[in-house]
């Protein structure tokens, strides 16, 4: 059996919001993301875009060097921030998963 913190982990998914809400969360992505790129070097990608077809939905991209790296991201004091500011935005529905990456090739 593999090791939990083997290799690299991909999350990815889409998050849906009330369409009022959608453009206020993805302000909130944006600085988190930045933070999370500049402050956390197990961070290798962080990407979150809206979905020029939907309204509600934010394209959810993510790459960390281990499972170990993910969950140190949890206890960060930008994602407790983000978490506190967005409280009052209205998520509904989502479909995240994370994916293990066992090997990768360029594609050029």
């Amino acid at each position: 059996m593999a090791e939990e913190n083997a290799g690299e982990i991909i999350v990815a998914g889409w998050m849906d919001y009330e369409p009022a809400d959608r453009d206020p969360m993805l302000g909130h992505l944006v600085e988190v993301g930045r933070r999370t790129r500049e402050e956390e070097p197990g961070c290798l990608d962080y990407a979150m875009t809206a979905d020029p077809t939907d309204v509600r939905r934010i394209r959810v991209y993510e790459r960390w060097v281990s499972q170990q790296a993910l969950d140190e991201h949890f206890t960060t004091a930008h994602i407790k921030d983000f978490r506190a500011a967005t409280t009052g935005l209205t998520r509904v529905g989502v479909a995240m998963d994370v994916f293990s990456v066992g090997a990768a090739r360029s594609l050029r």
